[in-house]
């Protein structure tokens, strides 16, 4: 381990390319009968096909939900949406609950592969603050209680934040498929799409965030980070809301919608990553995931080398004992879970660079995971201490106007063994299972 510590202060993509390469009406509920148990949100976070990722949009005295459908028997009939509003994620009893048919979006494609789909709800219903539960209403869920099942293919949640209950518009990529998750890939064109007004829309491009440090680092000791990103340019002029936009470069975009006719300026953050994203296709995006296991030395190699491909195979099949067997499996594993961060925790970065994303690569998906009021999440592994003993992290919410779903780790100095240890489990020749 020493190498580790004396060379670099990491232990270190799935990559889909490289592992064949490499190897009705709002209704009150009564008081429940009994205090329902308080969910844990692990599920949330496996790797599923198709997640369930509404979007909200306010319209008047209404939040409009869209929502992507893929259907699986085509001309088969849309589902209906069982929606929840809970005070809190922690909270025993439901503040209402009811069954909304989910209708196409008047314009969409029905012939189209992906349907927008879509239904309202009483913005009084949903107080800031407040969570909103969407599920899938299907007959495997009818006879569950509110929020029993977390399957992220039939399941979400959204924190009712002042920004979220009163945005009115959404983005739509160039199929006019709402935009459902926070980056747009080099080369994709983006719309938004207002209720109301038409407003100019403008951008300013900022350099993207730097990669998580190891969950052992004193804050304490590192340098202090700047209070404001440095702005590398914006648009000369506004575009019309509803026209395509296309932003020029990769980078972290601010897209501001508003100002005419006297109504507010909302910001909407969003990453332009290349083709590839989340997964990787050069050599470059599958070596800087590595910086969780290697050192500088080793990943500059890597880059320098004359054949980049044959030298990331070497480095895995080192670390398998010359094993392909088994290198495959790790490479399997290891840029699998890049590739899920990157869609789970994206935001103002690539999710692999962000405090989830560090623990989510190295360690895997947590066990259990529960969220307080305040938005602080803890996750929960059975056997990730040296000696195999439970372990939680805690991670608070550090929202800012262009990072709205940031999340800080509270390091701790105690957990740099079993992050050596963990980070090991992959650089020898034993699985990392």
């Amino acid at each position: 381990m020493s190498y580790l510590k004396s060379k670099a202060i990491y232990g270190g993509p799935g990559a889909r390319f490289w592992v064949g390469v490499l190897l009705t009406g709002l209704t009150g509920l009564a008081a429940a009968p009994h205090l329902l148990p308080t969910p844990d949100f692990a599920g949330l976070y496996r790797p599923v096909p198709d997640r369930l990722l509404p979007v909200l949009r306010r319209e008047g005295d209404s939040l409009r939900i869209f929502l992507n459908h893929r259907a699986t028997v085509p001309g088969s009939a849309a589902p209906s949406l069982r929606l929840t509003g809970w005070a809190t994620y922690e909270a025993k009893q439901p503040l209402w609950q009811q069954v909304r048919a989910a209708r196409p979006y008047p314009g969409s494609n029905p012939a189209a592969p992906v349907q927008v789909l879509t239904t309202a709800v009483a913005a009084a219903s949903l107080p800031a603050g407040a969570v909103l539960q969407i599920s899938l209403d299907t007959p495997a869920l009818t006879n569950q209680p509110p929020g029993a099942d977390q399957d992220p293919a039939t399941t979400a949640w959204l924190c009712l934040t002042p920004e979220v209950l009163t945005r009115p518009f959404v983005l739509l990529d160039s199929a006019g498929v709402v935009l459902d998750r926070p980056y747009l890939n080099t080369g994709e064109r983006v719309a938004v799409a207002m209720f109301g007004l038409s407003q100019p829309v403008r951008w300013r491009r900022y350099p993207t965030g730097t990669p998580a440090l190891p969950p052992f680092t004193d804050p304490r000791r590192q340098a202090a980070a700047p209070r404001t990103l440095g702005m590398l340019d914006s648009s000369a002029a506004p575009v019309v809301a509803g026209n395509l936009l296309r932003l020029p470069a990769q980078g972290l975009y601010a897209l501001k919608v508003g100002g005419a006719g006297g109504e507010p300026v909302h910001t909407v953050p969003l990453l332009v990553v290349p083709a590839s994203f989340p997964g990787q296709s050069t050599a470059p995006e599958v070596i800087e995931p590595l910086l969780y296991l290697t050192t500088a030395a080793e990943r500059q190699g890597l880059l320098k080398a004359a054949e980049p491909k044959r030298a990331i195979d070497r480095f895995w099949l080192d670390a398998s004992g010359s094993d392909q067997s088994l290198a495959r499996d790790k490479i399997r594993r290891y840029y699998s879970r890049v590739t899920t961060a990157n869609e789970l925790f994206t935001g103002h970065k690539a999710g692999w660079l962000t405090d989830q994303g560090l623990l989510y690569v190295v360690l895997g998906p947590p066990q259990g995971v529960s969220r307080l009021p305040d938005g602080t999440e803890r996750w929960h592994y059975d056997q990730a201490g040296r000696q195999g003993e439970a372990v939680a992290f805690t991670f608070r919410p550090r929202p800012t106007t262009l990072a709205p779903a940031n999340y800080e780790l509270v390091r701790r100095p105690e957990y740099e063994m079993l992050w050596y240890a963990a980070v090991e489990k992959w650089r020898r020749t034993t699985t990392a299972r």
